[in-house]
């Protein structure tokens, strides 16, 4: 019987196998690795993959379109909202269906703050991972700020569900603009105090400068993305190349360094979080006012008003909720920057409620084919750091 787990066999002499996780602290959920080492450098790397599967892809064909928002949340319990958004660009494709402006701002003002809470978990953890404690505490309390925007908004710290293919579930309550403002009055002195404490240390930058370097050229081949490709000078974010939601009407940078080394992907992502609170202020000044859900009756749900008042659209609820719209036959594929790179949407329909397909591109799978790259040939005690520095979130590779 063949099976399935990836075995190394030692190629050289003085040589052993070192068999890192699958529960390993420093992978940030369940990964193994396989390690060759001669003394204390990395001879070969395989990354085995595989025991995180949720056959998400396959459980969303059983379901109507808008069910499949829910389980795009679990995709990455880091952004979720960023992979509802995808999806539901997606099917917004195949209906020709184009969400309100305001639905549109508001997409970006949590994708931006769904940025700012992943890279701060990535930041407090990958301190943590090479020693420094203090950091990890400060970026968790931001997050819990954002975490909290997000109940007050959906409901839901974490798990938020809030858009919907033709715009959002609801409209943002009392308050919330306020709130969000005060937290972008707030989050630079912050993000001071991070780089306060690492960017000038010597121990961080002597664990982290020349460290698990990747050129440009091997980033693009490996399919490499996001701010570990940018780290390593290649000058590409698809918010500003192919932009969507109403990205073309934000100006911000897009950081960029030429380093290719741990170091270079810490400041990228750092630059990063002032790029996003940047854009939250923005949309929070040019919030356009109107609908939050297009007026497309026979997909989107009618306000409660209506539907407790009009027969019509009491019958449009119920045959939604029921029996779910049907898609017009076709596939697409959309592509958005998540906080860590390309995150696609291929969706096929056939003509039904349902998806015929539904398949993630995951930026986590493709990132992580570039850590033996980065790892052999070098010490096994730069294993951590390379690790933490592309930022992997196994739930998006195994699916």
């Amino acid at each position: 019987m063949a099976t399935l787990t990836p075995t190394l066999t030692p190629e050289g002499e003085g040589t052993l196998v070192l068999n890192m996780g699958p529960q390993h602290p420093s992978t940030h959920g369940v990964l193994r690795l396989l390690l060759e080492i001669e003394g204390e450098n990395v001879v070969r790397m395989i990354p085995d993959i595989g025991y995180l599967h949720t056959g998400i892809e396959k459980t969303a064909e059983a379901k109507f379109y808008q069910q499949v928002v829910v389980l795009t949340d679990r995709i990455d319990y880091l952004c979720p909202l960023t992979n509802n958004l995808c999806y539901v660009l997606a099917v917004e494709k195949l209906l020709g269906l184009e969400a309100p402006p305001r639905a549109q701002w508001m997409r970006v003002l949590l994708n931006e703050l769904s940025r700012i809470a992943s890279h701060l978990v990535w930041l407090g953890t990958h301190a943590l991972d090479i020693g420094a404690m203090t950091v990890f505490l400060y970026c968790f309390r931001e997050r819990e700020d954002i975490l909290r925007l997000f109940e007050m908004v959906s409901g839901q710290r974490m798990m938020t569900s809030y858009f919907r293919i033709g715009g959002l579930a609801l409209e943002p309550p009392l308050g919330f603009f306020e709130r969000v403002r005060r937290f972008a009055d707030l989050f630079p002195a912050r993000v001071d105090e991070y780089e306060a404490l690492l960017t000038g240390n010597r121990i961080w930058i002597g664990r982290t400068k020349g460290v698990a370097y990747l050129s440009g050229d091997d980033a693009v081949a490996l399919g490499v993305t996001g701010p570990s490709l940018r780290a390593s000078g290649v000058d590409i974010d698809l918010r500003r190349d192919m932009p969507y939601s109403s990205y073309d009407q934000f100006q911000f940078k897009v950081p960029v360094s030429t380093d290719g080394d741990v170091y270079a992907r810490y400041l990228v992502r750092v630059q990063e979080l002032r790029e996003s609170i940047g854009i939250v202020r923005q949309a929070l000044d040019g919030m356009p006012e109107g609908a939050v859900k297009a007026d497309a009756p026979k997909v989107v749900l009618p306000d409660r008003e209506k539907m407790k008042t009009q027969m019509e659209a009491l019958i449009y609820h119920f045959k939604i909720v029921t029996e779910g719209f049907a898609v017009p036959a076709g596939e697409v594929y959309q592509a958005i920057e998540s906080p860590r790179g390309e995150m696609g949407y291929y969706v096929v329909s056939d003509g039904t409620a349902k998806p015929h397909r539904v398949h993630m591109r995951s930026p986590s799978y493709a990132n992580l084919q570039a850590l033996p790259k980065m790892c052999e040939g070098k010490l096994i005690a730069d294993v951590v750091a390379a690790i933490g520095s592309i930022d992997i979130v196994l739930g998006e590779i195994d699916r």
